[in-house]
């Protein structure tokens, strides 16, 4: 009913026009209206405006003869020559080209093909983006990301680079001290630096962006920890195992910490004696949001049933205040089979067996 009382009002050929240019001019981007060998039929008001034309210089001529030739291009060509006629439509070809009068642009084009019921030859509308500034400030952003990047690889770098430097300073004067007792804290501060260092290498590692998958950054963690700590008369094994995950780089290094001190704490007194299957064991199990890891030892423990008594100590500080960064429970169980430390987020209740 609307549409065929809005064809009544518009019986009028010459107010249909007249309406169809009043459309074209109210549209901010450039339009060009072309028949179906591509000559101008009508052009926007914007379109005369962005490249600097006349309606004299532009009506009734081919596309690709405006201005100096500067819409002869072969992909568009193409574009409206092939694509147009099969499918009928064009949507968001870009064209970078120096417009005389308009400079260096970077042109979104879209084109529909239209057709009549009365018969009359189609026209094809062709509508015109101008995304100059935008994807000049996409290319700026590109860039600044990439120096972003280049910046902070080199800044871990950097940081990497002290703790090592800090920590042979410090093994140095362990070395050098006549204290026992501070000789042992020395080396303590040593091991906690080169653990940072090792966090710090794998976290921020080129390619390392996004999700840490769990189960291999623990394996090369601990495989660091092995190597700096474990010496070649210790017969002590260190491994991983359990289900993985991934999880956020700030979790996984606050994980990562834990399982150091933890580690720590297990060659510090785990094992008093010379046991030759002496055996650490790392495990970390996911499910949704909720996880548990734990580290569990085979070491000498403390009799059956008995918790192990809550320490003081700056590990345990330590510990504790990671677990409660991570919104999880800190949960200390020893007997004659060992220690074991669970740090467990949620209601995860999946048991990590210490082989």
């Amino acid at each position: 009913m609307e549409l065929n009382r809005f064809r009544k009002q518009l019986a009028n050929v010459e107010d249909a026009c007249t309406l169809a240019q009043a459309i074209v001019d109210t549209v901010r981007e450039p339009i060009l209206v072309l028949d179906k060998a591509l000559r101008v039929i009508a052009a926007s008001r914007s379109f005369y405006s962005l490249f600097q034309v006349t309606p004299g210089d532009t009506q009734g001529r081919l596309l690709y003869e405006l201005g100096d030739g500067q819409w002869d291009i072969s992909k568009l060509r193409l574009l409206l020559e092939t694509i147009i006629p099969e499918h009928g439509v064009m949507e968001d070809y870009q064209v970078e080209h120096e417009f005389p009068g308009a400079g260096h642009r970077t042109i979104c084009l879209n084109a529909r093909e239209v057709f009549y019921e009365g018969g009359a030859e189609p026209t094809i509308l062709l509508g015109m983006q101008d995304i100059t500034r935008q994807s000049a400030l996409e290319r700026e952003k590109e860039a600044l990301l990439q120096q972003k990047d280049v910046l902070l690889e080199e800044l871990q770098h950097r940081v990497v680079n002290s703790l090592q430097i800090i920590a042979g300073i410090i093994l140095m004067k362990a070395r050098t001290v006549e204290s026992e007792e501070t000789r042992l804290h020395l080396r303590d501060t040593h091991s906690r630096v080169m653990s940072i260092a090792a966090l710090q290498k794998h976290l921020h590692s080129p390619g390392a962006g996004g999700p840490i998958d769990v189960g291999p950054y623990l394996a090369k963690l601990c495989d660091a920890l092995a190597t700096s700590m474990i010496s070649d008369t210790q017969p002590i094994s260190l491994k991983v195992c359990g289900d993985g995950g991934s999880t956020t780089s700030r979790q996984a290094e606050c994980l990562g910490l834990i399982v150091t001190e933890l580690v720590m704490n297990a060659l510090k007194h785990g094992f008093p004696d010379d046991r030759q299957d002496a055996r650490i064991t790392v495990g970390y199990d996911a499910a949704g949001t909720n996880w548990r890891l734990s580290v569990a030892d085979n070491g000498m423990g403390r009799p059956d049933g008995v918790f192990a008594q809550v320490k003081t100590g700056l590990g345990t500080s330590i510990v504790n205040a990671l677990a409660h960064q991570l919104g999880a429970q800190v949960e200390t169980l020893a007997g004659p089979q060992g220690t074991t430390v669970s740090v467990t987020r949620a209601t995860f209740s999946a048991k990590v067996r210490v082989a």
